[in-house]
């Protein structure tokens, strides 16, 4: 039975009650702090101030763990907006959001759907905004986004630390590599590169990704629309 599914067990009188919630919240301010690599049942139950065998009674594992955890943060995720194009607009910048408050969670992106209640909550809402769309186009377009923006935090959360690690944020390491760019392209092996880097428009991450979005808004709309 999933964890979805498997009931908790019953409260009883102890000096430190538990239930999924408190654990769910103590793993997550966990992984908040210093990462998923700070993250596990014996940790997350010291927090709590109880033994570590106590979890097993409500999480039978650290995956089952880390799908819960998710699937908190996907309660953040509320796509709203009149219209499938503001709905799939609030889906991306609440999802991104998310996972900028909640740095691991680019780490889980991706991959198989962990189907929990909010997921199921985020999906259906975006779903039914997608209504008047072929049935057949629905997955694929609502694939398409998320795909983006997974690809895009990952992006930002990547460099996010590497600037922690280098101790040079963007503008910094980009200036630093100048001398060497400029020499390269002196060699005019790069032309088109080359005029891309000195004249174009040098934007921040909130408009790289804004931009993008439409790009791929402005696309799904011109398919759908045949």
């Amino acid at each position: 039975m999933l964890v979805w599914e498997r009931p908790e067990p019953p409260n009883r009188p102890v000096p430190s009650p538990l239930n999924r919630e408190r654990i769910v919240r103590a793993a997550i301010q966990l992984a908040d702090a210093d990462g998923l690599e700070a993250v596990s049942l014996r940790k997350v139950a010291a927090v709590l101030g109880v033994g570590p065998m106590r979890l097993y009674s409500y999480i039978a594992s650290k995956d089952e763990l880390l799908d819960l955890m998710v699937d908190a943060v996907h309660a953040e995720i509320r796509p709203v907006g009149d219209g499938w194009r503001e709905v799939l607009r609030s889906l991306a910048e609440t999802t991104r959001q998310a996972a900028h408050e909640h740095e691991w969670l680019a780490d889980l992106l991706g991959g198989r759907p962990r189907l929990g209640p909010h997921a199921l909550a985020r999906g259906e809402a975006v779903v039914a905004a997608l209504g008047d769309v072929d049935l057949d186009a629905i997955m694929p377009v609502v694939t398409a986004v998320d795909a983006y923006v997974i690809g895009a935090v990952r992006r930002e959360i990547a460099e996010r630390r590497a600037e922690r690690a280098t101790g040079m944020d963007e503008k910094q390491w980009q200036a630093s590599l100048g001398p060497y760019l400029e020499r390269t392209f002196a060699t005019g092996r790069f032309p088109a590169l080359a005029t891309v880097v000195r004249d174009a428009a040098h934007l921040d991450a909130d408009h790289t990704f804004r931009i993008g979005l439409d790009f791929l808004l402005d696309g799904i709309e011109a398919r759908i629309s045949r």
